[in-house]
């Protein structure tokens, strides 16, 4: 007995003191229980978090110290939901089912609406950029991902964990000039990413283009008053309980901006743009450029905004140079989360340490599962099935990735 005992405690003091603890959840709205793809998962008061895919799943990985602290979740329109996160670890395979429920509409700011117009909100924001966001060197850990779909069939998959230094927001001279540094820490890819078909999709460090979208930190917003005038108010809304404005441009492309009433501090953005330009030509093809769709998340810590994550989605259409016809269809996925940010940082990321200005797929390192198996990541799970199934055509991924 006493002996079964101490295997007892043993066993319960191990599973206390193991270095990391997993959340599996699942986001829904609280009325319609549907999944809410894109919540901010994260622990108060902390500075780490990931972001629910698109089946509004996820895995959060955390020290098992946290287990006493608050989790919260929060998307914009929502009430962010908290509780503490040793009430949400189960021991079935199904996952903690978190219900956000909406927030009433605001109808309370006639007085700032009579006196400052959207236009001029968006200016007040802009200009308040460098008080809203660091202006101190900072790192931050995240989780990229891109996937290539050709003719409606996925090809390709590349994932990196990564880590992102910058010394401030300030503006730079040079918009289109990255000014963050990224190491490498992991890369695994699938064998597609190595098939002739990837000619039909940019060549560049698709990472490096991807912080470029960025338009916060790299000001990227029209600047003529034309623009500003177009600009009009939709219903006010809360992003983790804090009262916001929503801003936006419809004319030519779509642009939604939600800032945030307190301090003026852009939080959220949404851009899109459907307007076809010619490109190149490869093999008897033509391509014209079809439609970018970008979304922009920013999180709060110690009073500042900080990247949460980055997607864009570009796709241009292949045409035959004789005919004129539609031949395909190329779209380009990409995904930044960031998973861990240390606030005026010391570290920095030498020249000698930052990923090389080329592609991603020639910079890959032997595949590491253990690392993988307890990465932060965007979930994979059955909503992604067709990606899943059309990239394992062949043979399985974990083997692709091995070999």
């Amino acid at each position: 007995m006493r002996i079964s005992l101490f295997c007892l405690l043993l066993a319960f003091s191990g599973l206390t003191y193991a270095q990391q603890i997993t959340i599996t959840g699942k986001v829904i709205d609280a009325e319609t229980k549907e999944a809410l793809p894109f919540a901010s998962v994260f622990i108060s008061g902390k500075t780490v978090g990931v972001v629910s895919n698109a089946q509004g799943e996820f895995d959060f990985h955390i020290p098992a110290d946290m287990r006493n602290d608050i989790l919260a979740v929060s998307m914009i329109g929502y009430k962010t939901f908290e509780s503490p996160v040793w009430s949400l670890l189960t021991s079935s395979t199904e996952p903690a089912v978190i219900e956000l429920q909406t927030m009433a509409v605001l109808l309370n700011e006639v007085v700032v609406r009579d006196t400052l117009r959207a236009g001029e909100i968006l200016k007040l924001a802009i200009s308040r950029i460098e008080q809203n966001f660091p202006m101190e060197p900072f790192l931050m850990e995240g989780f990229y991902r891109d996937l290539k779909n050709l003719g409606g069939t996925y090809i390709s998959l590349l994932e990196a964990a990564v880590k992102i230094s910058d010394d401030n927001y300030q503006e730079p001279r040079n918009k289109y000039k990255l000014r963050e540094r990224v190491a490498l820490r992991e890369v695994r890819r699938s064998l597609g990413y190595s098939s002739r078909f990837t000619a039909f999709f940019d060549k560049d460090n698709l990472l490096e283009d991807l912080l470029l979208n960025n338009s916060v930190r790299y000001r990227q917003f029209p600047e003529e008053d034309e623009f500003f005038k177009t600009l009009k108010f939709e219903e006010d809304t809360y992003y983790n309980n804090r009262e916001v404005f929503v801003v936006t441009h419809t004319q030519n492309f779509l642009l939604r901006v939600y800032i945030d009433k307190a301090t003026y501090g852009i939080i959220h953005l949404e851009y899109l743009n459907e307007h076809q330009q010619d490109l190149e030509k490869v093999r008897g093809l033509e391509s014209k450029f079809a439609k970018v769709k970008r979304t922009i998340d920013f999180k709060f810590i110690d009073e500042k905004l900080y990247l949460n994550y980055l997607t864009v989605t570009s796709q241009v259409n292949w045409y035959d140079a004789n005919t004129g016809d539609l031949k395909f269809e190329a779209e380009l996925q990409r995904q930044l989360l960031i998973n861990k940010i240390y606030p005026k940082s010391k570290e920095r990321i030498s020249l000698a340490q930052k990923m090389k200005g080329y592609g991603l797929q020639y910079q890959d390192q032997p595949y590491n599962k253990t690392f993988w198996d307890n990465y932060n990541v965007i979930k994979s799970t059955p909503l992604d099935k067709k990606i899943i199934e059309d990239l394992e055509r062949e043979e399985p991924l974990e083997k692709q990735f091995k070999e």
